[in-house]
Order: structure tokens, then C-alpha cells, then sequence
């Protein structure tokens, strides 16, 4: 197990991991992150403007009115604006989209919710070793709730949930993280991981001064539902799996496993060096 990011959180002398922390679609639900693309994908076809599944995952992550502004800010995008409509994309514009991205993201969250597999099983793990379950998400309150439903029904149940209204503002903001650990009432933050499949997540985590893990095999660059990526052959599926490695990587995180699975071994390296065992 290797540590990527020397710069560790302080822990003010606690030995063991007291909550975890983690995403939502591309880390607990909806393997290779589809919902929100898809939507993405209708909105702005729909206003005229198609863009493309990169132009889309680009900000994943992020709280889903600032990640529609951040596609208008797009130079492609905003030049494609100009031409059609024949001036800059304005402030309304984004409200008509986020307007429009609403109802069409309900329509479709359902669809894409599944409970990833190895979820409930890891969590009962974490939760035989005293450890709490947190969760934060780039979605609304409402749609949140859609999702804390669902995940229920198939056996996953964190013990609070955080979208960027109930905390004020989304990532890379650490708010959510700030608000999780007191409603989990767990301190220092040293003594917290936060997990996620996008850079946005690790940028979150690293914001708050708590352990940043990347989960690189189910979320956001993978890309793919599960069955799908499985059908690749094997010289693709791990070119697809470096890349999400690598991105992970580049945004901080202090670790990047491909799945839930090697979570435990990550606290357990992480413990010892909390404990003094492991000094580099």
C-alpha cells in the first residue's frame, strides 16, 4: 500500500479512523458515473449545443449548477453558444439550463441507481471496526434523497448524507465534510477518510484536513456501466483504469485503490502510521 501525498493529515495524536466519508454516483451507486453525463448530455443537446462525454466529465463532482456554468465558461462551448444564438451566453442562460437539468436528472436517477457491488459489504466492515459512515454529493437535497432511498432498499445506509445546499456551498469546497463530522460528532479531522471517484472529491478532502482516497474502477473515468466496461478487452479496460489512476493521482489524493474492497487495507495503513508503526 503506498502513501502518494506526504502532505498527511494531522490526527493531534489519535490512533484509529473514526468515520468514513463517501461520494455518491461512481463511488457507492451508479458504476462509471452515467446519470449525470447523460443529463448533461440532453440538456445542452437540447439547447442546441451538444457537447461531448469528455466536455461533460471534465468537472465531475462538482455541485451540478456550477458544473452547467463551468461547460458555458468552456472556450468550445461559449464559441458554439455565440454562433448559435448569435451573442455570449448571459447570466439567464444558465439559470433556463439548470432549470432544464432538474427535472430531466429526476427522470432519469432511478435508472442509474444501483448500489455498486462490494458497497454493503465493505461498509458493514468499516462499521464492525467502529468506524462511522458519512456521505456528501455534488446532486440537490431532493435528489440526494432519491438516492438515500434507493441505496436503503439494497442495503446500503450511511449514517448522515450532505449535498452542497445543506452545507452552503458544494466542492471543492470542504463544507459538507465540515458538516458531516458534526453531525457524526468525530474529531480531529485527522481521524476521518473521505472517498471519491473524481478529482473534485480529493480536492474536497484535502480542503477539509482529512485523508483523501481516490476510488479509480467504478466512477467517473471509467465511464462506462459495469457489464460494459467488463466486455472490454483486457489491454483497453486497463488503459481506461490507468487513466482514472492517474487522475486521482494528480489531484492529491493521499491514496487510489481500484475498488471498495482495498478500503480496509488503506485504513490499516493508515492507522499504523497514525499509531507511529510506519514512518514514511
Amino acid at each position: 500500500m503506498t502513501l502518494l501525498n506526504q502532505e498527511t493529515p494531522l490526527a493531534l495524536g489519535a490512533k484509529q479512523i473514526r468515520a468514513v466519508i463517501f461520494d455518491w454516483a461512481g463511488t457507492t451507486v451508479d458504476f462509471g458515473s452515467l446519470a449525470p453525463v447523460r443529463t448533461l448530455e440532453r440538456v445542452f443537446s437540447e439547447a442546441g449545443v451538444p457537447i461531448s462525454e469528455e466536455e461533460a466529465r471534465r468537472d465531475m463532482g462538482i455541485a451540478k449548477r456550477d458544473h452547467i456554468e463551468a461547460l458555458l465558461s468552456a472556450p468550445r462551448i461559449r464559441d458554439e453558444w455565440l454562433k448559435k444564438y448569435g451573442r455570449p451566453v448571459a447570466s439567464s442562460d444558465l439559470d433556463s439550463l439548470y432549470e432544464c437539468f432538474i427535472p430531466l436528472q429526476f427522470e432519469c436517477l432511478r435508472q442509474y441507481a444501483q448500489v455498486i457491488r462490494g458497497v454493503p459489504e465493505i461498509v458493514i466492515q468499516l462499521r464492525g471496526r467502529g468506524i462511522k459512515i458519512g456521505s456528501t454529493t455534488g446532486y440537490t437535497r431532493a435528489m440526494l434523497d432519491v438516492l438515500v432511498a434507493e441505496a436503503a432498499s439494497a442495503g446500503y445506509q450511511p449514517d448522515c448524507s450532505f449535498s452542497p445546499e445543506d452545507a452552503g456551498a458544494g466542492r471543492p469546497y470542504p463544507f459538507m465534510i465540515y458538516a458531516a463530522a458534526v453531525k457524526l460528532q468525530v474529531y480531529p479531522l485527522g481521524v476521518v477518510v473521505k472517498v471519491g471517484d473524481t478529482a473534485a472529491d480529493i480536492k474536497e478532502g484535502l480542503n477539509a484536513g482529512v485523508w483523501s482516497v481516490g476510488v479509480a474502477g467504478t466512477g467517473n473515468g471509467i465511464g462506462l456501466a459495469e457489464e460494459s466496461f467488463c466486455k472490454l478487452p483486457t489491454p483497453v479496460r486497463a488503459g481506461k483504469l490507468q487513466n482514472a489512476r492517474r487522475e486521482l493521482e494528480a489531484a492529491g489524493a493521499h491514496y487510489v485503490v481500484d475498488t471498495l474492497a482495498e478500503l480496509t487495507n488503506v485504513i490499516a495503513d493508515i492507522e499504523a502510521r497514525l499509531s507511529g508503526r510506519i514512518y514514511a
